[in-house]
Formats: structure tokens, C-alpha cells, sequence
């Protein structure tokens, strides 16, 4: 087999339109995953009746299913289930309206929601509590305490496990093929499809995904640094 260079650029250079895709995907995903979360994660730690129950549920749903099933099953379940509602109560909002991206969205926010649960309270856990007291005893609320003592040195403890939660969802997003999302890996097929050079267009895919990696590393070194300098007392 030899490799076609030049297509491997010209394969490189049509994916890159893609690459918004794949970033608009990984970025909801991750903003609204660290959302649900802290949420998850609070719930579980100061064991909220009920909530604590339903969080640990689907945490461990989530976490022991496939993320490929949790959008085939939205992909599914959530067109019948609107579809359903809206006859019922005569509304006139249909599935059909939901782009196929939404569909990515939603369910890659809540797999993200599990994981990025399971950093946080290990992060929040990492915490002497004894901070908390004290913070209690000069008069904070628990709300102010967490949001000015525990929350920022909890991130700084799960920095790493969340850049590495990010990298997993960016990579995930190659999923969103499959309800007929144009990502990188969906571009990469469509380009490769043109004179049948997968090897090339994938190994493309590869590249652009290398490098959006190693992006991610490097902000995330970046903020390491600026969070660590800030926890001795320095000048961020």
C-alpha cells in the first residue's frame, strides 16, 4: 500500500469545516455535563433525600451503559415520547423540529453530567473539611464557603481528571455520526467515499483530532499553572 500524500492533505484541508461541529458538540456537552455534575455531586455529598437516591441511580445507569446506547435510546425514545405529549395535550411542537444535533446535545450532556459528577466529588472530597468549619465559624454560609473556599481548590484538585473527562467527550463526539451529524469522523467517510481512500481520510481525522487534543492539554497546563499559583498566595 502506498500512502497518497497529497490526498492526505487535500483530505485534511476538507475536514476542517467540519471541526466547528465537532467543537460546538464537545464544548455544550462539557458546559452543561459540569452543571449537572456539581449538581449531582452536591446532592450526594450532603445526601439530599430523594435526590441523593436518584443521583446515585443515574450515575450508575449512566456510567455502566455504553455513551453510543444513551443516543440511540434518545435518538428513539425522545421523538415518541414528545410525539406522544404533544397529541395528548394538542400541542403543536413536534420531534421533526429537533435538529439531529440536538440530538447530540442532550445525550452526550447527560453522560457527560455522570462522569464529570464523579471528579467533582472526588475533587470536592480532596477538601479538608475542616476548611468548611472554619469558615462556618467566622460567620460564611455553607453557600458562600463552597463558592469562595472548597469549590476553587476542589478544581484545582480534579483539574486533571476534568481535562482528561474533556478529551473523552471531544472523542466521544465521533458518535454524532450516527443520527446523521456531519462531524470530523462524518466528514472523513464523506471525503474518503469521493475515490474509496479511507486510510488517508481517517488518518486526517486522526491528525485533526491530535491536534484539538493537544490544545486542550496545553490550556489545561496553562490553567494548572494559574490555579496553583493562585492557591500559594500568589498574583494570578
Amino acid at each position: 500500500m502506498k500512502l497518497d500524500f497529497s490526498f492526505l492533505w487535500t483530505a485534511f484541508i476538507k475536514l476542517l469545516p467540519a471541526v466547528p461541529t465537532t467543537i460546538n458538540i464537545t464544548v455544550v456537552s462539557v458546559l452543561c455535563g459540569f452543571i449537572i455534575g456539581t449538581f449531582v455531586a452536591l446532592s450526594r455529598i450532603y445526601k439530599v433525600p430523594v435526590l441523593n437516591q436518584i443521583s446515585t441511580v443515574y450515575v450508575t445507569i449512566i456510567r455502566g451503559t455504553p455513551m453510543l446506547t444513551h443516543l440511540m435510546i434518545l435518538y428513539v425514545g425522545l421523538p415518541l415520547l414528545i410525539d406522544g405529549l404533544g397529541k395528548e395535550f394538542g400541542w403543536s411542537f413536534r420531534s421533526v423540529s429537533i435538529p439531529m444535533i440536538g440530538f447530540a446535545y442532550i445525550s452526550f450532556s447527560i453522560t457527560a453530567g455522570a462522569y464529570f459528577s464523579e471528579v467533582i466529588r472526588s475533587g470536592m472530597q480532596a477538601v479538608n473539611k475542616g476548611q468548611l468549619e472554619a469558615a462556618h465559624a467566622i460567620g460564611m454560609t455553607t453557600p458562600q464557603a463552597l463558592r469562595r473556599i472548597v469549590f476553587p481548590q476542589a478544581f484545582a484538585a480534579a483539574l486533571p481528571n476534568l481535562s482528561n473527562s474533556v478529551i473523552g467527550m471531544l472523542h466521544g463526539s465521533t458518535l454524532a455520526f450516527t443520527v446523521s451529524v456531519v462531524d470530523i469522523n462524518a466528514q472523513a467517510q464523506i471525503v474518503a467515499s469521493t475515490n474509496w481512500k479511507f486510510f488517508e481520510a481517517y488518518l486526517a481525522a486522526a491528525l485533526v483530532f491530535w491536534g484539538l487534543t493537544i490544545l486542550i492539554e496545553r490550556l489545561t497546563a496553562l490553567l494548572e499553572k494559574r490555579v496553583n499559583l493562585y492557591n500559594r498566595g500568589g498574583v494570578a
